[in-house]
């Protein structure tokens, strides 16, 4: 039956990706694919919360930080002109390597500057870094240590960025180029490639969803399971349950640097508002609404309630909304409305409910 189900969600997943996409162009509403591929990125985040407070039981406050730090390290180092060290030894080599290449800024002045896989790796690398820093110290101490040490990194890291030139302040660092992945597929936010962007964003989505579920069936999802029900008996049994809780913070820390990288490349800029304390706060609290420790329900919830809100229909009382929405789904389905729907649906074909099967033998 779990392959079963499985099969069904593979299935599902691209009838719903290509059936949005083909709906909202009979519509004459393709732009909205734009808002639709943000709130995918926006999702992945989450993803990687699902797996830390679902599984680890462990909360962050920092995941708006960490996104905006992978998408602030693509940015600088993509737009940065690095003309100046041309004359240094080395700086040829890494030319010839393709890690520095030819730009143009917005006023089309030729510079030089760090090649977007080159500039994705240093995001990925600092993220690693600055998360076991964080993580390390955090997470041997039991309690809300992560929690109130993710706080703090988040507003340390709002407060550089406003106060910093390099990022460009309050204004925020824009004329990000584009990312050539392989030929025939760039991420970009140009109109002719919104489409492309579009299913690169679900297809992205769909492998990591795969890879963490298969990273969830293994013996590390078991003894992340063993910890988040009883640390102190996943202890005894010889679990090393500091290890394993680090590894699934940089894990989830990375996570939210890679949304951040494609982010950035796709929107071609980057806000100091996409690290502010509250943006963390509206990840847990999507993590949340989508069931916490159920990634397909996490991943659907993310994106539709992003997408309202990067629509707009909201208004001035998104947050508002927002914040009675989860209260309505933590009270009514704290395991998050997909599960409800689908024992419905078993219901409605006439399949009994694997909670309320009966013992074999029993009457």
């Amino acid at each position: 039956m779990p392959r079963l189900r499985l099969l069904f969600l593979l299935a599902l997943f691209p009838v719903m990706v290509a059936g949005a996409q083909l709906g909202l162009r009979a519509a004459g509403m393709e732009y909205c694919l734009t808002q639709l591929t943000m709130s995918v990125y926006y999702a992945l985040v989450v993803m990687g919360l699902c797996l830390l407070m679902g599984y680890a039981g462990q909360v962050s406050l920092g995941h708006g930080a960490f996104f905006a730090l992978g998408g602030y390290t693509t940015a600088v180092l993509t737009t940065h002109d690095f003309s100046g060290i041309r004359a240094c030894a080395g700086v040829g080599v890494l030319e010839r390597a393709g890690l520095l290449v030819a730009q143009q800024d917005l006023y089309g002045q030729a510079g030089l500057s760090v090649a977007p896989w080159a500039a994705f790796a240093a995001a990925m690398l600092l993220t690693f870094v600055v998360a076991l820093l964080i993580g390390y110290p955090a997470l041997r101490l039991r309690g809300h240590y992560l929690a109130m040490a993710t706080l703090g990194f988040t507003l340390i890291v709002s407060k550089l960025l406003l106060g910093s030139a390099l990022t460009g302040s309050a204004d925020g660092i824009h004329g990000v180029p584009e990312w050539k992945l392989l030929p025939g597929l760039t991420v970009s936010g140009r109109s002719a490639l919104r489409v492309q962007n579009y299913y690169l964003a679900c297809g992205l989505a769909l492998l990591l969803l795969l890879g963490l579920r298969n990273l969830l069936r293994s013996r590390v999802g078991r003894a992340l399971l063993a910890i988040h029900d009883r640390e102190t008996a996943a202890n005894a049994m010889g679990i090393n349950t500091a290890a394993y809780k680090l590894k699934v913070f940089v894990l989830s820390a990375l996570l939210a640097a890679l949304a951040g990288v494609f982010f950035t490349h796709y929107t071609g800029g980057i806000a100091p508002s996409e690290a502010g304390a509250l943006k963390s706060v509206r990840y847990v609290a999507l993590a949340a609404a989508g069931g916490m420790a159920n990634l397909w329900g996490v991943t659907v919830m993310s994106i539709a309630l992003n997408y309202c809100s990067l629509r707009g229909w909201f208004g001035s009382y998104d947050n508002a909304v927002f914040g009675a929405l989860l209260i309505l789904i933590i009270s009514l389905a704290p395991e998050g409305p997909l599960k409800p729907l689908g024992l419905w649906l078993r219901r409605l074909a006439g399949r009994p409910d694997p909670e309320r099967r009966t013992p074999h033998g029993a009457p």
